[in-house]
């Protein structure tokens, strides 16, 4: 029996992984490797939050593969360099992978493919993260497109692929080293004592997913942006890493759709809708590399951010003194997750009442996010800035306190993550407090006012 390599990358499951399937459907031994990175201590792109997720799901990971008769195997270094010395150690013939729809990704797996031609080994590349990539949505002029709307249209109308099938057994060579599964050690990195993240591992995922459609995906429309209510489906690390399949996903919604009320039917469509968003980002990343440096509108590329440390360290921190603001801050620093209507108001305050750079913003959520996914972020930081794709027009400029009062009427979200107002009535949260009169003891005056940073904001983006 001859041995076959399976590189896991962001798909921690067992249920529906086309390169994992592919690669045991050969009848041959499989090798499940996963490849750490080398970074210490800080990363550009991630952090501890997101780093104890991963820790997690491998855990899961390698016991699934256990029960199944597998056993995951850990290396450290560079991909294509490690690839290589498994693949002489296993004698493996195949390397199986899904792939990555970011660029530093596909930068590595042409090196691996590189060093496959090499040695002779084959290489099979799976299409795995999204259920139409890449050049597979397109205008009638086979461009890509650079607005969501006639991209969703056009997704919907092309065929969907269905699950495959989860794995049932599989061999794994025994004479094989391994590292230990990792740790936040592994990186140099402490999680803070505070922060409490969301159960990781495929187990996990599966029961949250359940428990999404056996209820909330029905009132998806009404609560979902309610961020002291459970109306999301809190899926999107589940995504990011794999865990889930995003095929199942869809389908299990159009299971739920059938046989139902055309309301219940109308509420999984605009779920729905957010799995082509985070499909229409993976394409734009893939087509529009330069957005990660770049503004996406050119119009805007060039424009002058101010530099003030304090008030971005005031921002990080949730100490802004605008509520809702300070309340998002906080829950993504105590639980690596941010509702994702407040992650809207929170980035529009960055840019449009501080008149900090995106950019800042975005590399801060990309370390403190659980799910932080580089296309998703990057789109979400442009439109909130005004400079990309289906970007707001710039003279859309959120008002915090109104805000506040349309998503969190009773105020229930700000007191549980800002427990210095906890007494204050829901009222005085949504208006700007009185000149010099704080709204509780120990938390800060506005750091800016909203109107006028209004102001300036509309006369940086006409210049």
């Amino acid at each position: 029996m001859s041995v076959v390599i399976h590189w896991f990358r962001r798909d921690f499951r067992l249920n529906d992984n086309t390169a994992l399937y592919a690669a045991r459907a050969t009848g041959n031994q499989v090798v499940p490797v996963y490849i750490l990175s080398t970074w210490k201590k800080e990363h550009a792109w991630t952090g501890a939050p997101r780093q104890e997720f991963l820790c997690g799901s491998l855990r899961a990971l390698a016991g699934g593969l256990k029960e199944k008769g597998g056993r995951l195997l850990i290396r450290q270094g560079a991909a294509d360099l490690e690839l290589e010395k498994l693949a002489r150690e296993s004698g493996a013939t195949a390397i199986y992978f899904n792939r990555d729809p970011d660029p530093f990704g596909r930068a590595m797996e042409l090196k691996v493919e590189q060093m496959a031609i090499r040695l002779g080994l084959k290489v099979h590349a799976c299409k795995d993260a999204a259920i139409h990539e890449r050049d597979e949505v397109q205008t009638k002029s086979r461009t890509p497109f650079r607005v969501f709307t006639p991209y969703s249209k056009a997704w919907l109308k092309l065929d969907k692929p269905a699950p495959g099938p989860a794995i049932e057994r599989l061999s794994t060579p025994e004479n094989l080293s391994s590292l230990e599964l990792p740790t936040l050690a592994t990186w140099d990195l402490e999680k803070p004592a505070t922060i409490i993240i969301i159960e990781p591992g495929e187990p996990a995922a599966r029961r949250r997913l359940q428990q999404f459609l056996d209820g909330p995906v029905f009132q998806y429309p009404e609560r979902r942006d309610l961020p002291a209510e459970g109306g999301t489906s809190r899926l999107s690390q589940d995504l990011r890493f794999g865990l889930l399949s995003i095929r199942e996903i869809y389908a299990r919604c159009g299971e739920q759709a059938l046989n139902t009320t055309a309301d219940r039917r109308r509420s999984i469509a605009v779920f729905i809708n957010e799995l082509i968003w985070r499909e229409f980002y993976m394409q734009v990343l893939w087509h529009f590399p330069q957005v990660l440096d770049h503004e996406f509108q050119e119009k805007y590329r060039g424009m002058t951010w101010g530099e003030s440390a304090e008030n971005f360290d005031r921002w990080c921190a949730g100490m802004t003194g605008f509520p809702i603001v300070d309340a998002g801050l906080r829950q993504m620093l105590g639980s690596g997750f941010m509702h994702n209507r407040v992650r809207m108001i929170v980035a529009m305050f960055l840019v449009k009442d501080l008149h900090l750079s995106w950019k800042a913003g975005e590399k801060w959520f990309m370390q403190h996010l659980v799910d932080g996914e580089i296309a998703s972020n990057n789109g979400g930081w442009q439109w909130s800035s005004g400079t990309g794709t289906d970007a707001a027009p710039y003279f859309r400029i959120q008002n915090p306190w109104s805000q506040s009062r349309r998503f969190d009427p009773e105020g229930a979200y700000i007191k549980r993550w800002v427990p210095e107002l906890r007494d204050v009535a829901p009222a005085r949260l949504y208006a700007p407090p009185a000149s010099g009169i704080a709204l509780a003891k120990n938390y800060p005056l506005p750091i800016v006012d909203h109107s006028k940073e209004r102001d300036v904001t509309l006369d940086m983006y006409r210049r």
